[in-house]
């Protein structure tokens, strides 16, 4: 059976993104349920990869990390207040329905 993406959100992230993934039955966790909160990017990035979780982000950080060449199973990124929480699930949805982990892993992908 192929692995289906689980998503990371980190704290920047509306908790309503995460409970609408849920109710897709799509597996996600967020920073503060995680206790996370507080802790550095890099830090939140390597939860993210131990547990081999995308992260999905609105934080511009974690895009110099990847381009510092730090290992992740891949970055969601969205510019703050560029899309609305419901446009933002949409193309969660599509990532977590078009590709697999792999083919996200060490990549980001701009929504």
């Amino acid at each position: 059976m192929p692995q289906t993406i689980r998503f990371h959100l980190d704290e920047n992230v509306n908790g309503a993104i995460a409970e609408g993934l849920r109710r897709r039955g799509i597996d996600v966790t967020t920073s503060p349920e995680q206790g996370l909160m507080g802790t550095s990017d890099a830090e939140q990035l390597q939860f993210a990869l131990s547990q081999n979780r995308v992260i999905f982000t609105q934080d511009d950080d974690f895009l110099r990390l990847h381009h510092a060449g730090i290992n992740h199973s891949g970055i969601i990124y969205c510019k703050q207040n560029s899309r609305s929480i419901g446009g933002i699930l949409q193309f969660l949805v599509l990532i977590w329905e078009c590709l697999e982990p792999e083919e996200i892993s060490d990549r980001v992908e701009f929504i």
